[in-house]
């Protein structure tokens, strides 16, 4: 094991199925990292330490947690991995106590954390794109299906930095020169798979062996693509609608067992990321003159199935203190 002296300290603020896993395997490796998160997640990190559920087997890291933002204070290098919908409130939360020589790496689904990062705390972001499978099934547990590696850029000296840290930890790492149509290649594939992975409830592999969702799929995938090119994006390795449908399939095919993000919040009666994703695709269009009928339609199915979770949870809430 690496001397302490030799890495970074690290924060990774949200810690749940992403934050947990990364900043895992980081401290597995020696890196002395503090986990922010709720609660909940505290106090069984604290109990029975972070527990990595892997194929190999479970490991239980040790790890110093706490709810308390202010622990970023001494870190030079902050995972930052909360739902998009919380990026601005949590960075303005965040914005106090970050060193100003810091930076903040955006472990996140959609396509404008670091900005929005950016703007709240004057401090450097990395976006950065994450291809992982994974869960947290209860607080402090991290189960892993697939993948595990991310993309960062543009190129510089800190994303070599930042790198050089993750890939020491044995976390694949790759700088792109266009980390922005990478991020439409992540875009692309969570707009063609979560929403039908969330409405469906089933797993992406299910996706593939049925045929009208593979049609679902594939109009999303069109869509996106011309999104993107009124909008001057260019993708990396998506050419065309054959190469663009393609990359959405293998990544079902590689996390065949997954359910999508947001499939688990919806079953977990949580917010989703939605807008980040076919919701941003449905704001795009608009603002370049592009019609996204089908984004729009898992959008708004997505945004009614939280509406109607929520309500629903509230009169059963009501209906249990009645009844007892």
């Amino acid at each position: 094991m690496s001397e302490v002296r030799d890495w970074p300290r690290i924060a990774v603020v949200g810690a749940g199925a992403v934050g947990g896993y990364f900043g895992g395997i980081l401290a597995r490796a020696g890196a002395p990292t503090v986990f922010i998160g709720r609660k909940h997640f505290v106090d069984a990190v604290n109990a029975k330490g972070l527990v990595l559920d892997k194929s190999e087997g479970q490991q239980r890291i040790v790890g110093t947690v706490t709810t308390d933002m202010s622990a970023v204070r001494d870190c030079s290098l902050i995972l930052f991995c909360v739902k998009a919908h919380a990026t601005s409130a949590t960075a303005a939360q965040m914005a106090p106590f970050v060193r100003p020589d810091a930076t903040v790496v955006c472990l996140q689904n959609g396509v404008d954390n670091a900005q929005r990062v950016r703007a709240a705390t004057n401090i450097l972001s990395v976006p950065a794109v994450v291809y992982v499978a994974v869960s947290a099934p209860e607080p402090g547990r991290v189960k892993h299906l697939a993948r595990g590696d991310l993309i960062i850029g543009p190129p510089s000296e800190k994303t070599t930095e930042v790198a050089n840290v993750f890939d020491r930890a044995g976390i694949s790492c790759r700088i792109s020169e266009n980390i922005e149509g990478e991020l439409w290649v992540k875009l692309l594939c969570n707009c063609a798979l979560n929403a039908i992975s969330a409405l469906g409830r089933v797993r992406y592999g299910e996706i593939m062996q049925d045929d009208n969702a593979k049609k679902l799929m594939e109009d999303v995938v069109d869509e996106v693509l011309a999104v993107a090119r009124a909008a001057g994006v260019v993708l990396p390795g998506v050419r065309d609608r054959e190469s663009g449908i393609a990359a959405a399939m293998e990544i079902a095919t590689q996390m065949a067992d997954a359910f999508s993000s947001t499939a688990q919040d919806l079953n977990r009666e949580r917010v989703t990321e939605i807008d980040a994703l076919n919701g941003y695709i449905v704001r795009r269009g608009a603002e370049v003159g592009v019609p996204v009928p089908v984004n729009n339609a898992l959008f708004t199915l997505v945004k009614l199935a939280e509406r109607s979770s929520a309500m629903f949870n509230v009169s059963d809430r009501r209906s249990r203190r009645r009844l007892a």
